[in-house]
């Protein structure tokens, strides 16, 4: 299908699509005895044939010349694949796994558990007034300093200190009575 589809944009890809047809066949089989999977000769199968069709000398050759250029290009590309494997150690899934979070900080439980912490924050701070709750962004969402807080609202660095500690005071009340 892809090489049929590359036709208009390749002139000689039908006779890329005539190589396709007569080699595929004995060369997707003699993939198959030497690799696992299925999908992996398959897409071994597209590289070698990708080649032939980027490789526009091939068609000026002979059906002897192309023959042995096609399986030339098929033993090296499972060449490669096995130096490949050879480089790339297995790792158990067992020991994969393990170190997959390392910092319990990001293991999957911890990340709910500080997703429903964040919830109940959220409606906690939903329940103050709407000054305490700007302030409380202004001071812990955008760092602001309470100085520069007070300017913003309009009140004394004293009365915005003062306000902070009410909110956090009161976000402490609710927290601890869901507990």
């Amino acid at each position: 299908m892809l090489l049929r589809s590359s036709q208009k944009i390749h002139p000689r890809s039908s006779s890329t699509t005539e190589l396709f047809e007569r080699y595929a066949p004995a060369v997707f089989t003699f993939l198959k005895q030497r690799i696992n999977s299925r999908e992996d000769a398959e897409d071994m199968l597209l590289d070698i044939f990708t080649a032939v069709l980027e490789n526009e000398q091939v068609h000026d050759w002979s059906e002897v010349e192309q023959r042995r250029w096609i399986w030339r290009v098929a033993r090296n590309k499972m060449v490669d694949a096995y130096r490949k494997s050879a480089r790339i150690a297995p790792v158990p899934l067992e020991d994969a796994f393990d170190g997959l979070f390392a910092d319990e900080a990001h293991a999957p439980e911890q990340t709910a558990l500080r997703g429903e912490e964040y919830t109940q924050l959220r409606a906690a701070i939903g329940t103050l007034p709407p000054l305490q709750q700007q302030i409380l962004t202004l001071r812990f969402v955008h760092e602001m300093r309470s100085a520069d807080i007070a300017k913003q609202v309009g009140k004394s660095d004293g009365a915005v200190r003062v306000l902070l500690s009410r909110a956090l005071n009161a976000l402490r009340r609710v927290c601890s009575e869901k507990i």
